[in-house]
């Protein structure tokens, strides 16, 4: 049968196919590879961002590395693939991240703007990186540093459930990590102690962050990034490991800015003797009555997980090990003895309403009034007649509802005036920028619906700054706190450029003055001066003026 085409109508078309195909493959993204000290690693480009995940910091600490600080990872060989998410560390199933057993879990991960084209152009070098992969080289300014340390009471959490594409998009390089938590990470011990030597125990999970920190000098030069413009920021537990870097002499120079977000909860730290006191405790419950070392790291981590399960522990903190930490937060920021860096502190207006629907609401329905004392006594851990007089200064008539009313006394007692106290500290030394979250409409992304609003719930902040996983239905941010978020995204990567959080675009938001005492609110559509904030919250009762 005779061709019905002409054969230079066919040869047009198949130059035109060539040409597409050549066109599509020039166009399609290369994986970028960057060497790092340890070997090459080969992300994923997407978005206008290159991600490079799962890359080792630290070795396993299984085995005999079990309650170890973090050792060396080995190298290897050829180009890692890095363009997953590696196993986060163990912990039970929460709200707030994913059950894990995996003690192979020390990873991080790193964001940066796309670089160097489509990468399909570079040459290899032979090591895995290619020519257009290696700007920021030592001696090279590079772009500026942000460490996410992420939260979850040192209990659950990891760094896959935060997206910092929002950060990246103004130009900064984001890493996020994940750190041994709870029974592995903070578990003090007279056998471990013992075996230490330092004579210490139950800080791994700082020492976590430190080796990742540690990681960071060593190799974000790479991935074009500058060494010496590093922000450590994080949230609860990640804002009190900021607030432990900031006070660990182990921590000096590994950062230059810090933000902390509702993590002043815990400026006391008990000593190593308490630490361990509570961690035989929990030995026992693993089935080690003869308390030795041998047994526990024989033990299964889902047996040393239901031990401290067992133990009601609601969160956990460092101590006061003498090595890592050497005196407490609040002792550390009182005496001008710790990192002096340039910092951001602050608390949201609401904090204590996710945690009394966590508690109460969702466990046994809303709070009567006849349950107040006793819940205000479970929520602070003091006797009955202490909790009979805190609720004669948080009297339920003032509030539409009891469970508000213990909202307000746990934000006042735990968050916000520790946060006040913890910036009036830090002044003295550093520029110290301080701020309240206060949209009363934030979407709440952990936890159903209850019987009061959530308002500006704590965690309810982190939204405005990074892209978040969550299993809970909520509505997108509305147009207001979309200006909001802009505004913080703004503040946070100019802090991190700058160290100061002022530049183009934001209202201006001064340094924080004791003898003036305002705060920046973070409220929609524009961030405000706050004047009322110690009035607000009872700071002169909970923590008088230092």
């Amino acid at each position: 049968m005779r061709n019905p085409f002409p054969s230079s109508l066919l040869r047009t078309l198949a130059i035109a196919a060539f040409t597409l195909a050549a066109s599509a493959a020039f166009a399609a993204p290369k994986n970028p590879v960057v060497a790092t000290k340890e070997g090459a690693v080969r992300g994923v480009r997407s978005g206008g961002i290159d991600r490079y995940l799962g890359i080792p910091y630290a070795a396993a600490p299984v085995g005999d590395l079990r309650w170890q600080p973090p050792q060396p990872h080995g190298r290897w060989t050829g180009v890692r693939d890095a363009t997953r998410f590696a196993d986060h560390c163990p912990q039970g199933a929460s709200p707030f991240g994913l059950a894990s057993t995996s003690e192979d879990c020390l990873f991080l991960n790193v964001f940066t703007p796309a670089r160097g084209g489509d990468g399909s152009d570079k040459a290899d070098d032979g090591d895995g990186a290619s020519d257009g992969d290696r700007a920021g080289d030592e001696g090279e300014e590079g772009l500026p540093v942000m460490v996410w340390i992420h939260g979850g009471a040192l209990l659950v959490g990891e760094s896959d459930d935060y997206d910092p594409v929002r950060l990246v998009q103004q130009g900064v390089l984001v890493v996020t990590l994940n750190y041994r938590l709870g029974v592995l990470g903070f578990f003090a011990h007279p056998a471990l102690s013992a075996g230490s030597p330092d004579h210490t125990s139950g800080n791994d999970g700082l020492m976590d962050q430190q080796a990742a920190l540690r990681w960071v000098q060593r190799n974000i030069a790479a991935f074009g990034g500058d060494r010496h413009r590093v922000t450590i920021f994080g949230e609860s537990a990640g804002g009190l490991s900021v607030h432990s870097q900031l006070a660990s002499p182990l921590s000096a120079g590994l950062f230059h800015r810090a933000i902390v977000q509702s993590g002043a909860y815990a400026l006391s730290q008990p000593s190593l003797a308490q630490a361990e006191t509570q961690g035989s405790a929990v030995a026992s419950l693993a089935g080690c009555a003869a308390q030795t070392a041998a047994c526990l790291r024989a033990a299964s981590v889902e047996t040393l997980l239901a031990a401290l399960a067992a133990t009601r522990t609601a969160s956990v903190v460092p101590d006061v090990d003498g090595k890592v930490l050497t005196q407490t937060i609040g002792a550390a920021f009182a005496s001008g003895q710790f990192n002096r860096v340039p910092v951001i502190e602050g608390s949201n207006h609401d904090e204590w309403r996710l945690f009394v629907a966590l508690d109460f609401d969702l466990v046994s329905g809303r709070l009567m009034p006849a349950q107040y004392t006793s819940a205000i006594a479970a929520t602070l851990g003091v006797p009955l007649p202490t909790a009979a007089f805190l609720a004669s200064r948080y009297l339920v008539a003032s509030y539409p509802s009891t469970d508000l009313a213990l909202s307000a006394l746990g934000t006042d007692a735990i968050f916000a005036c520790n946060s006040r106290k913890a910036v009036r500290l830090l002044s003295q030394y550093v520029p110290t920028h301080a701020y309240e979250f206060n949209d009363e409409n934030a979407p709440q992304l952990f936890l159903p619906p209850v019987s009061f609003p959530y308002g500006s719930a704590h965690a309810s902040e982190i939204q405005y700054l990074l892209n978040l996983r969550s299993q809970i239905p909520h509505p997108a941010l509305t147009a207001d706190q979309e200006r909001l978020s802009t505004a913080m995204v703004g503040y946070w990567t100019n802090f991190a450029r700058l160290g100061d959080p002022n530049w183009l675009g934001t209202p201006f938001w001064p340094a924080y003055e004791r003898a003036t005492d305002t705060m920046q609110s973070l409220v929609a559509p524009a961030p405000a001066r706050e004047s009322g904030f110690a009035a607000d919250h009872k700071c002169e009762f909970w923590a008088p003026t230092p």
